[in-house]
């Protein structure tokens, strides 16, 4: 009841906040703004006031002392104010990005985002100056998207440097960046980045009907946003791309897609996307088109590999044995002779113990995690085989399925690869071939049934599109002439024929 009771009175506050208007009285509006940031107990909230040269009237600056840049204030802000002439606040202090508002609670929004509000006597309107300067890592190389070839930045935590990255590559006057506001507690801002002439207006409709239906306290970054607006939240397929290269990015904003950006998040989503989005990497079109297609290619062969390698051992060993070579079919069994368990049991142990070793390396600090990993993972396996408790061959079917994991480098594919191997197990130890065909082909028909943001998930093969043909393997540069058109594109056409 207590909690109930507390809850309807924050709802309250919001509610009067969001009614509230800046009053005439300068008193008025400091003595609300102490009292919402808790001025004296909250010690980097600061308060300057100062008397304007222009119209001597008294005046007063709010703001968070660790989020802003000091210097601005001081060069930009406080000196024109106390020294300069002018008519309006506007053209007496030298920052860019000045707003004007009556609203107190775009008041607060302001002062949480980092900028610097002015109040002046007998003014109703506020003034919201940009000085932020939030912390952030400096651009470095791509650490989950490693390339050879191409540009190596990355994104950061500042969506400043993230868009300065995108727009660095992409000289575009029609390239849009629009900001929605979303959460009720702590307000947050999701930057919307599209080409204005190209994009389909029905899909960008429903990027911001997703955005702005998002009903919580606070969404803090792009991983929590992503949960929010995704299709199926159940799903093990996932429906929006995830990267944290600005070229990747920016080719498929080329291309008529929505990326989104948050600050606090050093990557960006892509919307829609499509199954074979998921193994295209930037590389592919910055290498020769025979080099590009041929990694691409042991890209979806190692897809194949990990998912059905073990699956298929299991099934092929226990239920279809004619189908093995006999010299093969006595070395398996032979080496299976002093095993106490049954097939399918060790290479879930297999599969499982590979696993553990792979989490337990992410948590290990930098510099130890690969060699203890691999360490571990030799003197484990060895152990298994010399105590009996596995036979060889298993340690040779986990160790393909497990390294081929790591050729699809998207981190949500890799887990659906991840729990799908673990289901076409067991299906293979049911009936063999029959199930395991049985439990791919209900694998292969949701996943036809998933829609991205109205987009066919096996678009442009299934249902056909004409498109740049960029699916499997892509043509030449040269002989790409348009854009997807599944999309339904304002122009789909890249160069005239």
């Amino acid at each position: 009841m207590a909690r109930l009771l507390q809850k309807q009175q924050n709802k309250a506050e919001q509610s009067s906040l969001k009614d509230k208007k800046v009053a005439a009285s300068l008193k008025q509006n400091m003595q609300d703004t102490k009292e919402l940031f808790g001025y004296g107990v909250n010690k980097d909230f600061a308060m300057r006031s100062i008397t304007l040269k222009s119209n001597g009237k008294k005046g007063i600056l709010f703001y968070f002392s660790s989020i802003v840049d000091g210097e601005r204030i001081n060069l930009h802000i406080i000196k024109p104010l106390l020294t300069a002439e002018g008519d309006r606040i506007k053209n007496i202090v030298s920052i860019e990005n000045i707003e004007e508002t009556s609203d107190f609670e775009k008041v607060v929004q302001n002062i949480n985002s980092g900028k610097v509000i002015l109040f002046v006597e007998g003014d109703t309107q506020a003034y919201a100056m940009d000085v932020a300067d939030f912390a952030h890592r400096p651009v470095s190389k791509a650490e989950n998207e490693v390339t050879i070839k191409g540009p190596q930045e990355a994104f950061t935590e500042s969506l400043n440097s993230n868009i300065s990255l995108i727009r660095k590559q992409l000289h575009n006057h029609s390239l849009i960046n629009e900001g929605i506001q979303v959460g009720e507690r702590s307000v947050n801002e999701v930057n919307v980045i599209y080409i204005k002439d190209l994009v389909n207006d029905d899909i960008l409709n429903n990027v911001r009907d997703r955005i702005k239906n998002i009903k919580t306290d606070n969404v803090r970054n792009l991983e929590i946003l992503e949960q929010f607006i995704e299709e199926r939240p159940y799903s093990l397929i996932p429906t929006i791309l995830y990267t944290e290269k600005p070229d990747k990015a920016t080719s498929y904003l080329e291309d008529g897609y929505v990326v989104i950006l948050m600050d606090s998040s050093s990557a960006c989503l892509i919307v829609p996307v499509t199954f074979w989005s998921f193994f295209h990497a930037p590389e592919d079109r910055y290498l020769r088109f025979f080099y590009g297609n041929f990694t691409r290619s042991i890209r979806i062969f190692c897809f194949y590999l990990t998912l059905m390698i073990s699956a298929s051992y299991v099934a092929i060993s226990n239920f279809h044995s004619e189908m093995i070579p006999p010299d093969l079919l006595l070395a398996i069994t032979a080496s299976r002779e002093r095993v106490p368990f049954p097939l399918i049991i060790e290479v879930l142990m297999m599969e499982i113990a590979f696993e553990l070793i792979r989490e337990a390396g992410l948590r290990i600090p930098n510099p130890l995690g690969p060699t203890i990993g691999i360490v571990g993972a030799l003197i484990l396996g060895q152990a298994a085989v010399e105590a009996n408790i596995i036979s060889p061959i298993i340690v040779i079917v986990a160790a393909l399925s497990g390294l081929s994991s790591f050729a699809v480098a998207d981190l949500n594919m890799n887990f659906t690869i991840r729990l799908m191997r673990f289901i076409f197990i067991l299906a293979a130890g049911t009936y063999g071939m029959l199930s395991l065909t049985g439990a791919f082909l209900l694998f292969l028909m949701y996943a036809a049934s998933i829609k991205s943001f109205g987009v066919s998930f096996f678009s442009p093969m299934s249902p056909h599109f004409m498109s740049s043909e960029d699916t499997i393997f892509r043509k030449t540069v040269r002989k790409e002439i348009f854009r997807p058109t599944y999309l339904h594109l304002k122009d789909i056409q890249k160069k005239p024929k």
